[in-house]
């Protein structure tokens, strides 16, 4: 088989796949990338056996099959090459592929190719969504999502379509975002499923690299696959179930605090550099004003105040610094409200005029 490429869109096409590489597996299949030629179409596949990722090659392709490459390499020669024509030519007898670009020559040993792990393939009825819509829900919750593999249920986004509502929710049980977004039309047919946070986070940055419209959905079995133009991504799905997040969220709550988002995010970011080693940041809330303050035994403190709507006894409450500005960032309006109960129970945000986006936020106990 014989690829001839352009070199960027031949490097786009294998920095995008390098993304589905394995950095931990002692399997070298899994440090591979895949180039297939099939009825004269190229793609590049890689997967560490949990994302897996296929790229189609704007490329003039020759003869049908595979080739299995190491992967960072490939990419890495693809980088350094000049600008023009590549070509990538199979030599059966030697083992190898001849990479050709001007005057540069190399020689790059091939891997097995039946160690390759096959890819689910994009079977059944497609389940069509609006790209955009998609990844701008993926956006606003896939940061409260767990990295703690201890629980790997916590870390996916719960995915579901129910008639023409898209809902994604994520929790690492100290915060939890959920987004409710409204699409112009139905799917063909509901859904619910828990998705690694990770494979969420690629689609919708295929999503925004690609502009693509329309993203197809599969779910073969155990697994879930993406489709958007050239590019194809599968992952498995998480097993167990999600924890019930209707039942997390509050009912009611005793004040709710209208604020500047912007306002909010800068003052909490300046008091934040005094609130190390894991000291809270401090809200306190009288009369019409709002004081963050932030103390770090042994280093120093702050505190900035600003005016805001608030009523009744005065009420102190600590967030942990990270998750409560990346609730704050969450927040698209100009102003947000902020909805508190008491120092021990759960802070809310959400966009004022706007409950379709809510962020929930565990308090930290203050000993003083």
């Amino acid at each position: 088989m014989k690829i001839t490429a352009d070199r960027d869109p031949l490097l786009d096409a294998l920095q995008a796949a390098a993304r589905a590489l394995s950095t931990r597996s002692t399997l070298p299949s899994l440090g591979g990338i895949l180039l297939t030629v099939q009825d004269g179409a190229a793609t590049a596949r890689a997967t560490d056996m949990e994302l897996g990722l296929t790229v189609g090659i704007e490329a003039d392709a020759e003869g049908d099959g595979s080739i299995l490459l190491p992967g960072r390499l490939l990419t890495d020669v693809a980088r350094a090459l000049p600008p023009g024509p590549v070509t990538i030519a199979e030599r059966s007898a030697e083992h190898d592929v001849e990479l050709t670009a001007g005057t540069a020559s190399f020689h790059i040993k091939v891997l097995p190719t039946d160690d390759f792990p096959r890819l689910p393939e994009f079977e059944g009825e497609a389940i069509k969504m609006p790209a955009g819509a998609l990844a701008e829900t993926v956006e606003r919750v896939a940061r409260a999502a767990s990295r703690d593999e201890v629980r790997p249920i916590l870390t996916g986004i719960l995915v579901s379509v129910d008639g023409s509502t898209l809902t994604m929710v994520a929790t690492d049980s100290y915060r939890l975002s959920v987004k409710h977004t409204q699409l112009e039309q139905a799917p063909s047919q509901s859904f619910e499923a828990n998705v690694p946070a990770r494979a969420m986070r690629e689609l919708a940055r295929i999503v925004s690299q690609t502009g693509a419209e329309e993203v197809e959905i599969a779910l073969p079995g155990s697994q879930i696959v993406f489709r958007a133009g050239p590019y194809v991504l599968s992952s498995r799905l998480i097993e167990g179930q999600f924890p019930s997040y209707r039942q997390l969220l509050p009912d009611s709550f005793d004040h709710d605090v209208r604020l500047p988002t912007k306002e909010l995010l800068d003052v909490c970011k300046r008091i934040r550099h005094l609130a190390q080693r894991n000291a809270p940041l401090r809200l306190g809330f009288s009369e019409g004003e709002l004081t963050i303050s932030a103390e770090t035994p042994e280093i120093g403190d702050a505190k900035e105040s600003m005016p805001c709507a608030f009523e009744g006894e005065e009420l102190v409450i600590a967030f942990n610094p990270q998750f409560f500005i990346e609730g704050i960032e969450s927040i698209e309006g100009d102003e947000l409200v902020l909805r508190l109960t008491s120092p021990l129970r759960p802070g809310l945000l959400q966009q004022a005029g706007d409950e379709d986006f809510s962020y929930l936020a565990m308090p930290i106990r203050l000993n003083v």
